[in-house]
C-alpha cells in the first residue's frame, strides 16, 4: 500500500487544496491530509477549527484521511508509514520554494519521496491568503471554497470585527 501525506496549514482549505488531494487519491492508496497545528504565521482559524473544516470537506472521500500534526513533515510521514509527500504547484514561484523543501526533506529522510502536482488551471489564482483577504472585505468567496468554509470565514470575521489584525489587507481594497 502506498500512503501519501498532503501537508499544509489549510487556513482555510480551498478548492485548490481539494483538487490536489482528490487527484492524489487517484494515484495513491491513501492520502492523509495533514493539518499542521503550529504554523509560524498568525492563523485565522484555530488548529481545531482548521482540522474540523478539513475533515468535513473530505467526509465523503473514502481514500482521504484528515489528521493534525506538528513537527517535521518527514518525521510525521515515518510515524504514519507514508512513502510520499504530495505538494501542489500553482505558479512558477511555487516551484522554487517546493524544490528547496524537497531537497531538504530528502536530506532528512531519503525514503520519503516528494510528488508535486500542478494545480488545475481554474484554481491557479486561489491561495488561502487571497481567500482570507476577500472574505475579510465581505467579498464573495463561494467560487474559492466550499459553502461550509465560506460560512465559517464570514462568521470568523464578524467575530473579529473591523479592527481585526490577522489578515493584512494588501491590494484588493484599493
Amino acid at each position: 500500500m502506498v500512503r501519501a501525506v498532503f501537508p499544509g496549514t489549510f487556513d482555510p482549505i480551498h478548492y485548490g487544496h481539494m483538487d490536489i488531494a482528490r487527484r492524489a487519491s487517484r494515484l495513491f492508496d491513501e492520502v492523509i491530509v495533514a493539518v499542521y497545528n503550529k504554523p509560524l504565521k498568525n492563523s485565522l482559524f484555530s488548529p481545531e477549527d482548521r482540522l474540523e473544516l478539513t475533515r468535513q470537506t473530505f467526509a465523503n472521500d473514502a481514500k482521504i484521511v484528515v489528521t493534525g500534526y506538528s513537527g517535521l513533515t518527514v518525521k510525521f510521514c515515518q510515524e504514519v508509514n507514508a512513502q510520499v509527500i504530495v505538494r501542489g504547484l500553482r505558479v512558477f514561484s511555487d516551484f522554487e520554494y517546493e524544490f528547496r523543501m524537497a531537497l531538504a526533506n530528502h536530506h532528512l529522510e531519503a525514503d520519503v519521496e516528494v510528488v508535486a502536482l500542478i494545480t488545475s488551471e481554474e484554481h491557479t489564482f486561489i491561495s488561502s491568503t487571497t481567500v482570507r483577504e476577500v472574505a475579510s472585505l465581505g467579498g464573495d468567496v463561494s467560487f474559492m471554497v466550499p459553502p461550509l468554509v465560506a460560512d465559517a470565514l464570514y462568521a470568523r470575521f464578524r467575530e473579529l470585527g473591523n479592527d481585526q489584525q490577522i489578515v493584512p489587507l494588501t491590494s484588493l481594497r484599493d
